[in-house]
């Protein structure tokens, strides 16, 4: 059963949290988002990515958003407790772009990311 509209902003409102992480190179408020155990997949210039989610956390604390940077939350599908977002990123590190995907659990009457997968678009690879 679809959920109500309310449940939309609630998740695109956690979501939010992976952004702000992102932008301002503080993996602190992701944290809050993602569980422990929680799992990352993607392609970063070339190179598979994939296991915990203490990899993305590295990443996001290396390289901030940088001035220039965009993004975008998408709230994709909300199922009483499953959610599926994307998000549209422009201009990471000055260069990237990504687009992920975040599934979400509630858990506790609170929205968490279980598992993040992500494209890197193939213009801004650097090999």
């Amino acid at each position: 059963m679809r959920a109500d509209i309310k449940e939309y902003q609630a998740v695109e409102d956690a979501a939010m949290k992976f952004v702000r992480s992102v932008a301002e190179g503080n993996s602190k408020y992701a944290k809050e988002l993602f569980t422990d155990e929680a799992v990352l997949f993607g392609y970063l210039d070339g190179k598979l990515e994939h296991g915990s989610i203490e990899q993305f956390y590295h990443n996001v604390d290396t390289v901030d958003g940088g001035e220039n940077f965009k993004a975008r939350v998408d709230v994709l599908m909300v199922e009483e407790s499953l959610a599926v977002v994307r998000v549209l990123e422009e201009g990471w590190g000055g260069r990237i772009d990504f687009t992920d995907v975040l599934l979400l659990l509630k858990m506790d009457g609170q929205w968490k990311c279980v598992a993040k997968a992500y494209n890197q678009n193939s213009d801004t690879i650097q090999k």
